[in-house]
């Protein structure tokens, strides 16, 4: 298998960093952890630095004044590239993703550039989360199907694996959203490229246990007020 990069963004997950990252590279599958982490207060960070001290396969990158989930992944790709990463892989720092599905999107890559672990396709499940979350996924997905047409039927599940070839391709500077609705937008791009091989994977998406959960109704109304920008931008732009 290609050399694929495991992007973890984090902010405040001490909980869980340590738990998740042995999880990971216990798989044995040849991957590289790469955490970016937003200067979190509760010591991530220096938790990170740990463990990339004693795990060759694990690197940080600190990031000082700058937060959002957006942005994160975009340094995390860079980093990831620039390291030399044929396929990028990523997925939420709280177990919500779970590790063991990952063998699945690794081999769903053989045959796509973009494989998403997916709540909303045969198979796919959530556990956990009360009435209202369930109620905030649902809608968010349908709102952005109404407005695209996407390629896939889990438009905001962050567990993706991406082929270098198509990371390179999306044009991250035209790309505005910062938070969750990045989800979004990122996957319409990557649906644009010629030639993209998008395919969904079922999961199991199981509430955090640890930690607080950043997605709240504050951040999904900023998150469809920026897919409703994106959608009145294209409907005048004729531009791939």
């Amino acid at each position: 298998m290609a050399a694929v990069w495991v992007v973890l963004p984090t902010y405040n997950e001490s909980a869980n960093l340590a738990e998740l990252t042995g999880a990971i590279l216990g798989l044995a599958r040849g991957l590289k952890v790469l955490v970016v982490d937003d200067d979190s207060p509760d010591g991530t960070g220096a938790i990170a630095d740990d463990l990339a001290g004693r795990h060759p396969e694990v690197a940080v990158v600190h990031r000082r004044g700058e937060r959002g989930l957006g942005t994160a992944y975009l340094a995390g790709f860079a980093s990831a590239l620039a390291g030399g990463a044929e396929a990028v892989l990523t997925m939420d720092c709280d177990f919500s993703h779970d590790p063991a599905a990952i063998p699945e999107l690794l081999a769903g890559l053989q045959s796509s550039d973009l494989v998403v672990g997916s709540r909303y396709v045969a198979g796919g499940r959530i556990e956990g989360w009360p009435l209202n979350r369930r109620l905030l996924s649902r809608a968010a997905n349908a709102f952005v199907h109404t407005l695209f047409r996407m390629p896939a039927d889990d438009c905001t599940s962050g567990f993706r694996l991406y082929r270098r070839s198509l990371v390179e391709a999306i044009p991250w500077k035209r790309i505005r959203s910062t938070g969750y609705s990045f989800l979004v937008e990122s996957l319409l791009w990557a649906s644009r490229q010629p030639g993209a091989r998008i395919h969904e994977v079922p999961i199991c998406f199981r509430d955090r246990t640890r930690g607080r959960s950043k997605l709240g109704w504050r951040e999904a109304l900023v998150g469809a007020r920026n897919v409703t920008r994106l959608w009145l931008e294209r409907s005048g732009d004729s531009r791939p």
